[in-house]
């Protein structure tokens, strides 16, 4: 199945293979670290109990850019809200059906921040969604592969009853496409001096929720380029003028 489990920044490595074994039990073997802080380490290869197979095969890059590039779906989990940028936020069995319906499609991720901290906006801006564990609310803490666990547990349930799914007639847009439909679309506006009152990265925060809602695919994606292309060409005509 291609849903790659992502593990940004972790810190402490016995987490990464205490994570492998939790997917080697569930069936999955995509395992991708995002600028581990220490990495292969002999802790990560004694908890992953068996599992040292996935950490051999563990597939590490610099940035979550990278890990994402050639995703259909991603989803983030998160312990917090965010819905000051509109981030939809999902169950584990409602991100397990999605995850494996876009998976037969193009590659579909999973991302899993560093311990402390979770991820950060800027990381959540390349997911379509969020994920949240329900848990105690006096007491939320769980640790890393924990999170693992239940998430890939919920995936296995899906993959062996899966719902019946209608197909797109074409694949998603891969992440890669949309961050370049959301920086040009950020272009015109500066060029038109459209812009948000709260300043900052907002505005583009909600176009990148509106644009993941929407599901494009890749001729979309080249229909809405062309229209952001041609109003600037015909501002150039103009003379840049308003």
């Amino acid at each position: 199945m291609p849903i790659r489990f992502i593990l940004v920044a972790t810190r402490h490595p016995g987490n990464i293979g205490a994570a492998a074994r939790a997917l080697k039990t569930m069936g999955f073997e995509e395992l991708w670290l995002v600028a581990p802080e220490s990495f292969p380490n002999a802790e990560a290869t004694a908890l992953a109990s068996g599992a040292d197979d996935l950490l051999m095969r563990a597939r590490v890059v610099p940035t979550l850019t990278q890990a994402v590039a050639d995703c259909g779906l991603v989803l983030g989990t998160s312990a917090r809200l965010r819905s000051q940028y509109y981030w939809p936020v999902l169950t584990p069995r409602a991100a397990a059906a999605r995850l494996i319906a876009a998976a037969g499609e193009r590659p579909a991720a999973l991302v899993f921040g560093t311990e402390r901290t979770g991820l950060s906006n800027a990381e959540l801006d390349l997911c379509h969604a969020l994920v949240s564990i329900p848990a105690n609310p006096d007491y939320p803490s769980l640790n890393l592969a924990q999170a693992v666990q239940i998430l890939a547990y919920e995936l296995r349930c899906a993959a062996d009853a899966p719902a019946p799914q209608a197909r797109r007639q074409a694949p998603p847009a891969p992440v890669a496409e949309l961050e370049r439909l959301r920086a040009h679309a950020g272009e015109v506006l500066t060029e038109i001096d459209f812009t948000d009152r709260r300043g900052g990265p907002h505005l583009l925060r909600r176009l990148a929720r509106i644009f993941g809602r929407a599901g494009l695919d890749q001729e979309e994606v080249n229909i809405l380029r062309g229209i952001l292309t041609a109003v600037q060409a015909r501002r150039r005509r103009a003379g840049g003028e308003r």
